[in-house]
């Protein structure tokens, strides 16, 4: 297995993205995944580094990577070392971000099969590749794991407004790293001045690819009705409930064995499945 580590391209707000590739050396090309984390996450969080090499095993090429204002620099790119780009994060700069990986993407035919592209996005993360999804015609499916459905309900929801706008920035409380973490009103307008294009609803309403729903019903974070709503919004999707699974399918930071955890093993299974199905 080829894994390379910490790849850096540029991105197009100034800070770079850094990217990890997980391939086997092969005369087939083979189906590409990208993965995007979610909110506090960063691409070696808990399993994913396991998750990557799971589905490389499974015939695929897996790209994971850091949103380029996720709070994590290239020197440490596991944690928040930068809260300021953290506080100046926001889903636009997330979906340029995405934009930037598919096109280095495309500059490295070898890399795998460019016809067979797929996204996978957790928490919000699912909420930015539903959106890229529907926009970019180079995706051919789009995978949600305990996806958010509604980017406006959490950005008018973080607190009181006119106090966040009074003050210029807000803070979240970071209950593994105990980090008050930012978030600049900036966060806010941007939803507004782009709520049309944020709005998932509208992005997966239009989707014409294969699209699968997975979602735990222990879920705490984000609520498995949250699933539901995407899978209504798009019939031809497939939604798959995970009995007794949480946010994190079970995962958590750091994970230190070589086994996956029972219910992301079950999310990948299906994964799997759906992906073969759908090329």
């Amino acid at each position: 297995m080829i894994v390379e580590k910490n790849i850096v391209i540029n991105g197009k707000h100034e800070k770079p993205i850094l990217i990890d590739l997980f391939l086997k050396e092969s005369n087939t090309p083979k189906p590409i995944i990208i993965f995007c984390h979610g909110y506090k996450g960063f691409k070696d969080w808990g399993a994913w580094n396991l998750i990557a090499k799971t589905f490389v095993n499974a015939g695929f090429c897996f790209i994971k990577f850091n949103f380029s204002h996720n709070g994590g620099t290239i020197e440490q790119p596991i944690d928040f070392s930068d809260l300021e780009a953290f506080g100046n994060n926001n889903y636009t700069k997330e979906l340029d971000d995405l934009q930037s990986v598919i096109n280095w993407v495309f500059t490295k035919p070898s890399i795998g099969n460019l016809n067979t592209m797929s996204l996978i996005g957790h928490s919000r993360g699912g909420g930015i590749v539903s959106i890229k999804a529907e926009e970019d015609p180079r995706i051919n499916t789009v995978i949600n794991l305990a996806s958010v459905c509604d980017f406006g309900k959490r950005t008018s929801t973080i607190g009181d407004l006119e106090t966040w706008k009074k003050n210029g920035v807000k803070y979240v409380l970071n209950g593994r790293t105990k980090q008050k973490m930012p978030h600049y009103y900036q966060f806010y307008t941007n939803f507004i001045e782009n709520e049309n294009r944020l709005t998932i609803k509208r992005a997966v309403s239009n989707l014409k690819i294969p699209q699968l729903i997975i979602h735990g019903n222990a879920d705490t974070s984000v609520s498995v009705e949250e699933a539901k709503n995407l899978h209504a919004w798009n019939p031809n999707s497939q939604i798959e409930i995970i009995e007794g699974a949480n946010h994190v399918f079970g995962a958590h930071h750091p994970w230190e064995t070589t086994n996956l955890p029972k219910h992301l093993e079950t999310v990948i299974n299906k994964t799997i499945l759906f992906l073969n199905k759908s090329y």
